[in-house]
């Protein structure tokens, strides 16, 4: 019974390492209609209807200006082109924080946010947080960094039922995304932690604050420049 029960763990643990493979390839190439994310939150309105159904609008890097990538980068990833989908550091100090009862901090990398996003639940877990570091591992060998990075900016959440950098820069600015300054792209890329907690329109004193920082890092990291390096 027990041998059994190891064979059935054993193959249906392959089956599902083979069905994960064959997704992110086929997302390599094809935009995802929705992700894990939104439907959790498209089931939260039918059986609530606190919220409404998501609202997301696709938009192609090259169509996406560079300022509100790079706003992005700077305040979420800065080590999204050298590292291989962890940030060790940054995990390790989360590990850290958390023991010492402190669990605020993530360390979660944009590839982690991504495969969390697509593919995972919300909250804080230790079993998600198990498989969203193999799972980024793998992504980051089959994605190049700039679909990772085109996949975030369209999935990602910016105000209580919109996703995407399009619909954030609607909802939070009302103006198109092209129109958006550096300033602005700054702003809402520090809405992310918080998006239905926050909002660019009327910012506080701390996102304010986590603004001005965002710009500092862009300065940092070489401003634009850093997209160059993205494969």
């Amino acid at each position: 019974m027990i041998r059994k029960l190891t064979k059935f763990l054993f193959f249906s643990l392959i089956g599902c390492f083979t069905a994960l493979v064959l997704v992110m390839t086929l997302l390599k190439w094809v935009n995802p209609p929705t992700s894990a994310f939104m439907l959790a939150h498209d089931i939260n309105h039918l059986t609530s209807g606190e919220k409404a159904f998501s609202r997301a609008v696709w938009v192609p890097l090259t169509q996406i200006p560079k300022q509100v990538q790079i706003a992005v980068i700077a305040a979420e990833d800065q080590k999204f082109a050298h590292h291989n989908g962890i940030d060790i550091d940054a995990t390790l100090d989360a590990i850290e924080q958390a023991m010492a009862g402190n669990g605020r901090r993530g360390g979660s990398t944009i590839t982690q946010q991504v495969v969390k996003n697509m593919f995972l639940w919300e909250g804080r877990s230790y079993l998600r947080k198990a498989l969203e570091i193999p799972m980024a591992l793998l992504l980051e060998q089959i994605w190049s960094k700039q679909r990772i990075l085109e996949v975030y900016l369209n999935i990602a959440q910016f105000g209580v039922s919109d996703f995407g950098v399009y619909r954030g820069s609607r909802v939070q600015f009302n103006k198109p995304l092209e129109k958006l300054s550096l300033s602005e792209a700054a702003l809402l890329a520090s809405i992310l932690p918080a998006p239905s907690r926050y909002t660019a329109k009327h910012p506080t004193t701390r996102l304010n604050r986590k603004k001005n920082r965002v710009l500092t890092h862009i300065r940092r990291i070489d401003g634009i420049r850093y997209l160059t390096q993205l494969k």
